[in-house]
């Protein structure tokens, strides 16, 4: 469920704003000089300017900021400083490190720093699993969220629903092949069937599919919408900004709007429950009507109810729907793969349709997914972490309010930790002797859901849905290259999650 990251900063804001920054910086640098503060040891970095730091060198660079940072990996090696504007960015990139800060200080690493305007705004001042400082109310809402939900017996009562879902994928991607010559849209098909899973374990009411693509629209508009802008790096400019501070209410409008509705239904179906004789017995929307917080006397008001429920949906969507898209890729580029994995399904289930409980056996499956987490985890970036008090890391100074970010691809594609880390080969898990544990407790090699504290609370969640969507797939159709003999291209770009550059279109052919 952790997908929040970087975007790159857009070049049209830089054109516009490069000089009243330089001139303003230059300003506020006058001014701040005057004033001395205690000289704190932060990891070296390169050299930016007064206030707007290196803030515009990554904008000029024309490079989205994921790749800025690798390629300063050479130069500045595991840990390195980046100021950005009034933020200033602590980068990681090393399995050591990471273990040593989310681990062995693990509870000093475990806070987050402040939001920016509109993500204050779409998180409700931080009332997220995912965004709340270490404190009470992130213990109360994680737990809710773990224990009344994510757990293992939790899960499984949700199998029909992943079912219904299972087939309803193979049904859209046999109707849209047979309208367009085999050819099938990957990522859309994938993303819509676990968006359908994850509204109906949120909400526990029935939807027609108008409006669950109503529902999924208004979802996108809200992440396109906390996407950063400049002035969440440079908070002088926000005056120059007044359309979208203006659409960041609307959007919130709309988003309270279109969930309050399904939020009031699903209270009068536990009320009433031969209102709605298909709804699901049970969903994450009940834990949070009787949800209590440490340190309130309230439960959460009904715009934080539905900040929590967006949270629950967006979360675990992007990011498993993005596993697939680069899963059906690397069966197209390496057919043995594929071919391995659909014996394996043959020799586990026979003529019936695979489940999940048939999925967490299967060790050659198990193999590809760990290796799709390592070479294609969900973003570049764990969600940022800060630390509750100064502290210390490979010598250098932490201070409190400085954002800490984890670059996962240095640590998963690091040759000292893996062998060949850049192919993907799942029998490294098998028959190669490496293994990783994902949740990092005996040691960090890959952290696609984070690790520590702050791990991701869906992690179960996720395999369970990647392994049968996966299985699912391969055992209803072979996959190939579309158009025929042509090759997949693996470039990546960064929209929420990290994606395929090209959305991916593959030619399927029903096995049966």
């Amino acid at each position: 469920m952790d997908s929040i990251s970087f975007s790159s900063l857009s070049p049209y804001y830089h054109l516009i704003f490069t000089a009243l920054a330089f001139i303003a910086s230059s300003v506020v640098f006058l001014l701040s000089r005057k004033s001395k503060s205690k000289v704190v040891n932060l990891p070296p970095g390169p050299p930016g300017w007064p206030v707007v730091g290196n803030l515009f060198q990554v904008a000029r660079s024309g490079k989205p900021f994921f790749q800025y940072v690798r390629d300063l990996l050479p130069k500045y090696g595991p840990i390195f400083t980046l100021r950005m504007g009034t933020r200033t960015m602590i980068i990681i990139s090393s399995a050591e490190l990471a273990y040593e800060a989310l681990i062995e200080k693990g509870q000093v690493f475990s806070s987050r720093p402040r939001e920016n305007p509109t993500r204050t705004i779409f998180s409700c001042d931080k009332f997220t699993v995912n965004a709340a400082v270490y404190g009470p109310v992130w213990r109360s809402l994680r737990r809710n969220m773990v224990q009344g939900m994510l757990s293992t017996s939790r899960l499984r009562e949700f199998r029909d629903v992943r079912d219904v879902a299972m087939d309803k994928l193979v049904a859209r991607l046999k109707s849209e092949a047979e309208a367009n010559n085999g050819a099938v849209w990957v990522l859309s098909n994938a993303r819509f069937a676990v968006f359908c899973i994850l509204l109906s374990m949120c909400f526990g009411v029935e939807m027609d599919e108008k409006m669950i693509e109503k529902i999924d629209q208004m979802m996108k508009t809200v992440l396109i919408t906390v996407d950063p802008r400049i002035d969440d790096f440079l908070p002088i400019l926000s005056p120059f900004f007044p359309k979208q501070r203006k659409r960041v209410t609307e959007v919130r409008k709309e988003q309270i709007e279109g969930l309050v509705p399904l939020i009031e239904k699903r209270r009068a179906v536990l009320k009433n429950p031969g209102l709605e004789p298909n709804s699901v017995s049970f969903s994450y929307l009940d834990t949070l009507f009787d949800l209590k917080i440490e340190g309130r006397k309230s439960g959460p008001t009904t715009a934080e109810i539905v900040t929590l429920c967006s949270e629950f949906v967006n979360g675990g969507t992007d990011t498993t729907g993005t596993a697939i898209e680069w899963a059906i890729a690397r069966m197209i580029e390496n057919p043995d793969i594929q071919s391995r994995l659909y014996d394996e399904i043959r020799s586990t289930v026979g003529d019936r349709k695979v489940n999940e409980r048939d999925a967490e056996k299967m060790v050659y499956l198990n193999a590809v997914v760990k290796e799709l987490l390592r070479k294609h985890p969900p973003t570049y970036f764990s969600l940022t972490h800060a630390v509750i008090e100064p502290a210390k890391l490979a010598g250098y100074d932490i201070p409190t309010d400085t954002n800490v970010e984890f670059f996962l691809p240095g640590i998963s594609d690091d040759p000292k930790l893996w062998t060949n880390p850049e192919k993907f080969n799942p029998d490294r898990f098998i028959t190669g002797g490496e293994d990783a544990d994902i949740t990092g407790v005996k040691g960090v090699k890959m952290m696609p859901f984070g690790v520590g504290r702050r791990i991701c609370p869906g992690l179960g969640m996720a395999t369970t849905h990647v392994n049968l969507m996966i299985a699912r797939m391969v055992q209803e159709f072979e996959w190939s290259a579309y158009p025929e003999n042509s090759k997949v291209d693996f470039s990546e770009k960064l929209e929420f999650t990290v994606v395929m550059k090209n959305t991916l279109r593959a030619k399927v052919e029903p096995r049966v």
